[in-house]
């Protein structure tokens, strides 16, 4: 018989035009009896051809979606393009073209690129941001969080160009804090700009984290982002003015360990109290402090710096004066802007005293002499000295006697405060979403009416730099408007929105693109969401996760959702290297993935991108590994092809023996493979997965070869089940090439809806084993695994099962002992 040859240049094109032409990937979301939601995050068309990490991110989070319309589920599979932000901006000011047009140009290119992949996207129900018929309902969004009171404006610092004599986004600004356009050195300016009140929504933030199947990472980043402490505010009145600075603390128990105040050099307070002969210092370390960014300033490998104010405040319990500095390191949007230093009991009060020669005063005895150290502060409970009336008692028990104390002196109480600050969502930028108020001098803020959204961009702008002026405010025909409510003369708002504004919402808008009555269709949210599957890069926990949990709690209080959550579940995939480092143009290591689509196939390079690695880690390309799965493929190709005769028409299969020793071993594999595959595309583990597959593969080799007779006699239903079988695993994995050989043996496409094969437990009973699993010598769980499986099988499996992955908590496994059948000991 003459073998067909495997070209996925031939085959790959023609299924997806099959596809595209049978509308497979259509979701009727009204008929769903299964919702599966699976979406991933928004591709930035900020350049027209896509990487390693677009590839990534997609081609897996598609094979699992694959696979969950075979398990039955009716799979919701959209994309779309966060196609506002500053790259088209910048791309503008250099080349002159416009942003609109790099823009359409790129989407257009990506979408053509997107679609050899072979996934299952709904391209019916694409978004792009940056068209009007979205941004009308961002605009619409920003109205309701204004009417709400969730929308505000107020003065905040922005990053200013001497130079351009223009405002800066902190993208914009590189190196040592200077210009990206023209290298000169920033500062901080303040500018009035708009503002979401996520903090009105801190605790329920916090709170919904504890239902969420997502990494525990993640969450934790969130909880941390918010920041919620439990303390004290305690004013430190200054004598002889009506001043009061004001610091929050956890740890009141260590007041009467403050040695100094330190504000921050942005506080309201500081032009007030500095006294003249300092003034000229305080200024000047003001002025350095503006040129740093607040990462830069919080960090904790920077040497600490401050120079004193003058000025003293008068401590609430000694009455003694306690002197008043400036520091750069506290954050005027941190808190209350101001702390109070306690070096014998904080780090990073200690490093500050000991930078500037302050005293150091310790009021805590720890429990444990050693743990006490001459170079570093003591951050513990223990016994309380030095502490006046508080002298020997336990500082946890001082902690509510001091509060009490405060606060019957008028000078503190209790307080929870939050590391989150109110969203920021003015872009003094051009391609952005215009925000939709007017500014006119009778009426004050005026909201656009909802029936003349949305507020479009002009196309005709000036990209040129200078007089510190955006595009949108040097567009007349924009800025001068009537307001909505007087007619009088009035000037439309010049700032656009955050980007992340856009990408907050929109999960709604995906179930009705095209609706131009509404954002969004709430029965179809109320069918769909909260989205069953969500994935993405973890760069994104603190600002586009969060940002998207505070719209749809706000939406929900104010009537036009019904849920709490829009992600249940979340994945984000690992980073891809290029000999060790992560890819750039600058290095000159960038791997393009269409020169190896060219060459192998989007199946191959799919699968190799899933087999090569583990998805949550990413790992370094390899050039061999690409060809190694290509060649696997190669090899189901032939495996079906030479034994498609199986299920020609009318021909009767040969009855073997199916209880013979052979066919009991592939019976077993068979089972055994699809079990650990569907566990393992379950859990998005897709490089073992693929592993399972491939001992079917070599099952069905040894049971039937391609080449030569059997051993022994061939039970050709048994062989034929397991040949359908592997179709079917392998329909997730490479969908052009098992489509292609699911028509090869006579089914009618597509093999995505043919079912995912089903495993009995019963047999694999017969097969399997108990293994203890032990971590550090101890017993913590144990799993069922085939007998006799390879040993570095058993290691691998045994610390990603169960609570083990939980207990193992990121520490490197040193050794493992192997008992075969029997035990996997862990040690760490």
């Amino acid at each position: 018989m003459t073998e067909n040859r495997y070209d996925p240049n031939e085959i790959e094109p023609r299924w997806r035009q099959a596809w595209e032409e049978m509308d497979l990937y259509h979701a009727d979301l009204e008929g769903a009896q299964r919702p599966c939601y699976a979406l991933v995050m928004f591709a930035y068309p900020s350049g027209d051809r896509l990487h390693v990490g677009h590839w990534y991110h997609y081609g897996p989070a598609d094979s699992w979606a694959r696979y969950m319309r075979m398990r039955g589920y009716d799979v919701f599979e959209p994309f779309g393009f966060d196609a506002f932000g500053l790259p088209a901006e910048n791309f503008a000011v250099r080349t002159g073209v416009h942003p609109r047009d790099s823009t359409e140009a790129n989407v257009t290119n990506m979408i053509a690129q997107l679609k050899r992949m072979g996934a299952m996207w709904d391209w019916a129900r694409t978004l792009d941001t940056s068209d009007p018929g979205y941004y009308r309902w961002t605009q619409w969004l920003f109205l309701k969080l204004y009417d709400a009171g969730l929308a505000y404006r107020k003065a905040a610092p922005v990053w200013w160009c001497p130079t351009d004599q223009t405002v800066l986004a902190n993208e914009q600004v590189v190196g040592d804090n200077e210009c990206e356009r023209c290298g000169t050195p920033v500062v901080k300016r303040d500018l009035t700009q708009w503002f979401f009140k996520i903090t009105d929504y801190a605790d329920e933030l916090l709170a919904g984290l504890e239902g969420l199947e997502w990494p525990e990472r993640t969450k934790t980043l969130q909880r941390n982002w918010i920041g919620r402490s439990e303390g004290v505010e305690i004013d430190w009145r200054i004598p002889a003015t009506d001043a009061v600075v004001r610091t929050f603390t956890t740890r009141p128990d260590t007041l009467y360990g403050v040695t100094f105040l330190a504000l921050a050099p942005e506080h309201p307070l500081l032009d007030s109290i500095v006294t003249a002969e300092r003034r000229e210092t305080v200024e000047s370390y003001r002025a350095h402090a503006r040129r740093m960014s607040e990462i830069e300033r919080a960090s904790t490998e920077k040497e600490k710096t401050g120079v004193f104010t003058g000025a003293s405040a008068i401590h609430p319990l000694t009455r003694e004066p306690i002197p008043i500095w400036v520091a750069d390191f506290v954050l005027g949007t941190y808190g209350t802007g101001a702390i109070q230093g306690v070096p014998a009991h904080d780090q990073r009060d200690w490093e500050f005293a000991k930078a500037l020669g302050l005293p150091i005063v310790k009021v805590i005895e720890p429990d444990d002499p050693s743990a006490a150290d001459a170079e570093m502060a003591y951050t513990g409970h223990g016994t309380v000295v030095d502490s006046g009336p508080y002298t020997g008692m336990r500082s946890e028990r001082m902690l509510h006697d001091v509060i009490a104390e405060l606060a019957h002196a008028g000078q503190g109480h209790k307080s929870v405060n939050y590391r989150l600050r109110d969203w920021l969502v003015s872009r003094q930028r051009y391609w952005g979403a215009p925000i939709p108020i007017v500014h006119c001098a009778r009426c004050g803020e005026v909201p656009v009416p909802e029936e003349d959204l949305p507020v479009e961009l002009p196309y005709d702008v000036d990209f040129s730099l200078g007089a510190g002026k955006s595009p949108l405010e040097r567009s007349q025909s924009f800025i001068e408007v009537a307001c909505p409510r007087c007619a009088e003369p009035a000037r439309r708002d010049a700032d656009t929105m955050d980007t992340f504004v856009d990408s907050s919402w929109y999960y709604f808008r995906y179930l009705s693109p095209q609706d131009t009555e509404r954002p969004w269709n709430r029965a179809l949210v109320d069918r769909w969401l909260p989205v069953f599957q969500y994935s993405g890069g973890i760069e994104h926990a603190v600002l586009h996760l969060l940002y998207s949990r505070f719209v749809t709690k706000a939406m929900r209080d104010l009537g036009h959702v019904g849920i709490d959550e829009p992600f249940q579940r979340l994945f984000h995939q690992g980073t891809i290297t290029n000999a060790g480092a992560k890819m750039s143009k600058s290095r000159g290591n960038v791997i393009s993935p269409d020169e190896y689509v060219a060459q192998y196939g989007a199946d191959a390079f799919r699968a190799y991108l899933m087999f090569g690695f583990s998805w949550a880690e990413g790992g370094d390309w390899k050039d061999e590994g690409i060809r190694a799965i290509s060649a696997w493929l190669q090899r189901v190709w032939r495996l079906v092809d030479r034994h498609r005769m199986l299920f020609a028409d009318g021909r009767a299969l040969h009855e073997g023996d199916p209880t013979a020793e052979a066919a009991r071993d592939l019976l077993l594999v068979r089972h055994r493979s699809v079990k650990g595959a569907t566990e393992d595309l379950a859990a998005w583990q897709f490089n073992t997965a693929i592993a399972r597959i491939m001992e079917l593969v070599n099952a069905l080799y040894q049971y039937a070869p391609v080449e030569g007779e059997p051993a022994h006699d061939v039970h050709e239903p048994l062989l034929a089940e397991c040949l359908e079988t592997l179709i079917r695993l392998v329909g997730p994995i490479a969908p052009h090439l098992a489509e292609e050989l699911w028509s090869m043996i006579g089914r009618e496409p597509s093999v995505v809806d043919a079912g995912w094969p089903a495993f009995d437990p019963q047999v694999l009973a017969t097969g399997e084993v108990t293994v203890a699993i032990q971590l550090n010598g101890k017993v913590r769980d144990e799993m069922r695994v085939p007998r006799d499986l390879p040993e570095d099988e058993l290691k691998d499996r045994a610390a990603r099962h169960g609570r083990i992955p939980e207990l193992l908590d990121g520490r490197p496994i040193r050794k493992a002992i192997v008992v075969p059948n029997k035990l996997v000991s862990l040690v760490v």
